[in-house]
């Protein structure tokens, strides 16, 4: 199990449909939450920008490396890390089992080339 998750907050997290995530920004601060989709493959958790590497809350992610995240009556502090390549199949299969009941077009976004490139392993602090 990653190190700081409980297996109830991983089976909350996994079962909440949406995702809340906040970059800190370096005054302590945090930004406005942007919901997402998230997914957990194994005993970690992932997102993914639906638009992009581009997105602003995933730039913002990718800067500041650490932020708050709200999922299924769970709040915890995280540091964002991007994943190796190895667990990008896993991750899409993830994300098509959890969303496909939405249809191809938006289950596209979380699965496209771009996309995968724009994943984030959330590891609690």
């Amino acid at each position: 199990m990653s190190p700081g998750w409980t297996k109830d907050e991983l089976d909350r997290v996994d079962r909440a449909t949406e995702l809340q995530l906040a970059s800190q920004r370096p005054d302590g601060s945090l930004s406005p939450f942007a919901t997402i989709w998230m997914v957990r493959v194994g005993d970690d958790l992932f997102v993914r920008s639906a638009h992009g590497w581009n997105n602003g809350w995933f730039q913002r992610a990718l800067r500041s490396g650490r932020g708050r995240v709200r999922a299924g009556g769970i709040e915890r502090d995280v540091t964002f890390e991007q994943p190796g390549p190895e667990v990008a199949t896993d991750i899409t299969a993830a994300y098509h089992a959890k969303y496909d009941r939405y249809g191809p077009a938006i289950v596209g976004t979380v699965a496209s080339t771009e996309a995968v490139r724009s994943t984030l392993r959330l590891l609690p602090r």
